[in-house]
């Protein structure tokens, strides 16, 4: 599987990455290293316990992450999540609405990161 290919699996804007990681090569490397990314284990940590400054963190990281790496659906969920606990925002959603989020976040995140190691696998 090629990086192209494997952005299409996984619904990911190729060309966003590369306006970052301008060859597929670098593209492949830091994809890879987002299976070992720990910024979406703090994210459901901070949300399993409420803690706003632990979803922020964990949510703001996630996003700049994804961004980088052209996983665009995966840094919005993350931002909308970051925007709702930064500090001195005030909150828009409730506890139920933030965790069905957060369970969207994870779904889409679980497929993300069976699509990178299946092209890890390959490599």
């Amino acid at each position: 599987m090629t990086v192209q290919e494997l952005y299409e699996r996984i619904g990911g804007d190729y060309e966003a990455a590369k306006r970052v990681l301008p060859m597929d090569k670098l593209i492949a490397k830091f994809v890879v290293k987002f299976l070992d990314d720990k910024s979406f284990d703090a994210l459901m940590s901070g949300v399993e316990r409420k803690d706003p400054a632990a979803i922020f963190d964990g949510a703001h990281a996630l996003k700049g992450v994804c961004a980088n790496l052209g996983l665009s659906v995966l840094s919005s969920q993350a931002s909308a999540l970051a925007e709702e606990f930064r500090p001195g925002n005030a909150r828009t959603m409730d506890d139920d609405e933030i965790v069905r989020r957060a369970g969207e976040l994870k779904a889409l995140c679980e497929r993300t990161l069976e699509g990178i190691r299946a092209f890890a696998a390959e490599q």
